[in-house]
């Protein structure tokens, strides 16, 4: 019972999977999102737009009908005036297909951002698995899908025939109208249904967007155990990097008591510390701390310096501020009084020897 507790999906995606996630195209996006905002821009063209297109169309049709009682038909004249319709039909569709392609584009980048993967496209057999397949019909997927569809055409539907039940009694004097009032009619009160509608539209892309949202998290969930495996994979193995760096410790230690030898002096504390200084006035500004070490790892420069004959010099105050001090660093500048009194007495004992 604990293990598959331990295997539930409680913890939240990290970084990484979010990422692999994303690489794969799997990103939370609403469908319902794209025909919301396609419909609503579309219906906002098309209330611009309407005049002008049935002006060209109007246009366009008399030229044919015009053309119809005058135009020999041959091979390069039924070719010229294909070539006419195309261009002329295309032109007057031009502002719809833009707005499809720019709604759609703008409804995806704000649901997912830039992304270009070519992911989805790679052949997976898994794909052509019956089983499997059969099973994306019953799916919970497949099962919300359809609730949604069945949601969308019943609102959809009650706000249509509730729309059309108000206009009941204004319908009534469509009989003593002429055709193009009845027309305005008419579509008043389908521009009147597609506006309910694209309200609606925007209410469930909303609740829609926030559901994807939720799934796509519930989905990139991962286990504790998950997560530790991609820590390792990320971070390393905290076995083999704790290995890693006492074999890298041992290492500077062994480069840092090869310099002990050329120390000048070797300050202790008396045993707890020791601090291995260095200075060639011809080289260095001041002095530098080329070793130190606290508890064994001090007794051992201390024999190290004794083997080499450098002076120990025992001053408690000043082992301790010079511990501070990183190897390879010169002494600070408030230590220079104290330091250079010390290698002075140092000087002046190698001289009486």
């Amino acid at each position: 019972m604990a293990e598959e507790q331990g295997q539930e999906r409680t913890e939240q995606a990290t970084g990484k999977r979010r990422g692999d996630f994303r690489k794969k195209g799997q990103v939370a996006q609403s469908r319902e999102v794209n025909s919301a905002l396609l419909m609503t821009a579309s219906i906002i063209l098309w209330i611009f737009y309407a005049e002008s297109f049935w002006g060209q169309l109007t246009v366009l049709f008399s030229y044919f009908l015009e053309q119809a009682g005058v135009l020999s038909v041959t091979p390069q004249s039924v070719v010229q005036l294909m070539i006419f319709s195309f261009k002329a039909i295309s032109l007057l569709l031009l502002p719809l297909v833009l707005t499809v392609l720019i709604v759609g584009f703008f409804s995806t980048y704000i649901q997912i951002g830039w992304l270009v993967t070519g992911e989805p496209f790679i052949p997976d057999l898994n794909k052509f698995n019956l089983i499997k397949g059969m099973g994306r019909f019953v799916s919970k997927r497949t099962l919300v899908e359809m609730l949604k569809s069945m949601l969308k055409v019943l609102l959809v539907g009650v706000v249509a025939y509730r729309t059309v039940y108000g206009e009941f009694e204004s319908a009534l004097f469509l009989v003593d109208m002429d055709v193009i009032e009845t027309l305005l009619y008419v579509g008043r009160v389908a521009l009147s249904i597609l506006l309910k509608t694209c309200g609606v539209m925007a209410l469930l892309a909303l609740v829609d967007y926030l559901f994807v949202r939720w799934e796509m998290e519930e989905k990139m969930k991962m286990t504790k155990q998950e997560v530790k495996e991609e820590f390792k994979e990320s971070e390393g193995d905290p076995h083999i990097k704790a290995r890693i760096r006492s074999v890298q410790q041992q290492m500077a230690r062994r480069r840092m008591m090869a310099e002990v030898p050329k120390a000048d002096v070797v300050i202790t504390n008396p045993t707890h510390l020791a601090i291995a200084l260095q200075y060639d006035e011809k080289k260095m500004d001041a002095p530098i701390v080329i070793a130190k070490g606290a508890d064994h790892l001090a007794m051992r420069i201390r024999e190290i310096a004794r083997e080499s004959e450098v002076p120990l010099v025992e001053n408690v105050s000043v082992a301790r501020a010079l511990y501070k001090v990183d190897v390879g660093h010169v002494v600070p500048e408030q230590m220079f009084k104290a330091v250079a009194e010390i290698l002075a007495y140092v000087y002046s004992l190698k001289k009486k020897r």
